[in-house]
């Protein structure tokens, strides 16, 4: 795999890096959770005219015909500045469900719509029970003549908080199989609930009570949505991985900062070995992960889809722990200014817990790389 970028994505790179630096500062990012506010419209804004919510989707359908690491590159970005807007959830989870599943007709209908801003679509696949993993789906949606009526509820919608419609997996026995569906916000006997996350971002719970839907609101075709979804969640995985590196990073370089500042005994406490081990595990820490996402990355380009999702769930469970462990400790070499919430190394922390929840909590993903080694196994091709 090749590591250097190429001009483009060094351009991307500087771009949303620059955005984040100058318009994206802690103080704004605390005033506009103070508000209370799902949105900020103008941020938004600047992510579609700069092509950022097009960067991976297909020239055909108003995208710039990127790739996942384009993706990467600006959820790493925004990691760097805790950026609370759902890009993960609409721009990456959502859309590329779309551009997976559809036809290109619906393609042509929605994903313009998407890559300029104008509509928010989010993914809505999370069912208590199935902690993140869209197989263990159990909504179901029976057919009624020509149409499909859907009950059940889906949670932790990323991006739910404002979106304009909602790609809805459920489970349809008459077709065999998982069938993805569109399902505008205002469809009677859809109920939308704005969650308030722990790190400032927001996600949705909806509940399905007896939604009915024409043959039309099937994204492709009935019962072959499994496939699509799984793609989708690999490209959304490796949104919300990089993200966590880049707020390891940032966390990291905010720390080393205060343990030369900050002086105990008439000398900078950076000075203490104890110290500089701790600085230097948590280092260590941020390279495995970083090494793990480019491993997804090589993975999601090349492999066929079972081991692409056993790689999926491993940087998933890596990261998630990684991410934990260097912001936690960032907190400890800080002292008790770490907690407070006026300063925002703690806010690193709370992103790396509700990032371990969405998608997928490590223990899960654990299992499911569990349930792969046996499999394979058995069949004489354990992966390394």
């Amino acid at each position: 795999m090749n590591f250097n970028l190429n001009s483009e994505q060094q351009m991307l790179q500087d771009s949303v890096r620059r955005f984040v630096e100058r318009d994206y500062g802690f103080e704004a990012r605390r005033a506009l959770r103070l508000s209370g506010s799902t949105r900020n419209t103008a941020h938004w804004n600047t992510f579609a005219e700069n092509g950022w919510l097009a960067a991976a989707l297909p020239e055909a359908y108003g995208g710039l015909g990127g790739t996942v690491i384009d993706t990467v590159l600006i959820a790493q970005a925004f990691g760097r500045g805790l950026v609370v807007e759902p890009y993960m959830g609409c721009a990456v989870l959502g859309a590329q469900t779309i551009a997976a599943a559809g036809t290109p007709e619906q393609c042509e209908r929605l994903l313009p719509a998407l890559a300029d801003g104008t509509r928010r679509i989010a993914l809505a696949y999370g069912e208590a029970h199935s902690r993140g993993l869209p197989e263990r789906s159990q909504m179901r949606a029976e057919r009624v003549g020509d149409n499909y009526r859907l009950r059940g509820r889906k949670t932790l919608v990323a991006g739910g908080a404002d979106a304009d419609a909602f790609v809805v997996s459920a489970v349809t026995p008459d077709d065999g199989g998982l069938t993805l569906f569109l399902v505008d916000a205002g469809t009677p006997g859809l109920t939308c609930v704005p969650l308030p996350l722990h790190d400032s971002s927001w996600a949705a719970e909806l509940t399905l009570d007896g939604v009915t839907l024409p043959a039309q609101a099937v994204l492709g075709k009935p019962g072959q949505g499994l496939p699509a979804l799984q793609q989708a969640l690999g490209h959304g995985t490796a949104t919300l991985c990089a993200e966590l590196v880049g707020g390891m990073e940032r966390a990291i370089e905010i720390t080393a900062d205060y343990l030369k500042v900050r002086k105990q005994f008439g000398v900078p406490i950076g000075s203490f070995q104890t110290l500089q081990h701790r600085l230097a595990d948590m280092a260590a820490e941020l390279e495995i992960a970083r090494s793990m996402l480019y491993a997804l990355l090589a993975s999601i380009m090349n492999d066929e889809a079972g081991r692409r999702d056993y790689v999926v769930s491993q940087t998933k469970s890596l990261i998630g722990r990684a991410a934990k462990f260097v912001c936690g400790q960032a907190i400890q070499l800080h002292g008790g200014i770490g907690v407070t919430e006026e300063y925002q190394i703690g806010h690193y922390f709370k992103r790396a817990i509700v990032a371990d929840a969405l998608l997928g909590g490590s223990d899960r993903h654990d299992a499911r790389c569990a349930d792969y080694l046996r499999r394979t196994s058995n069949q004489g091709d354990t992966p390394q």
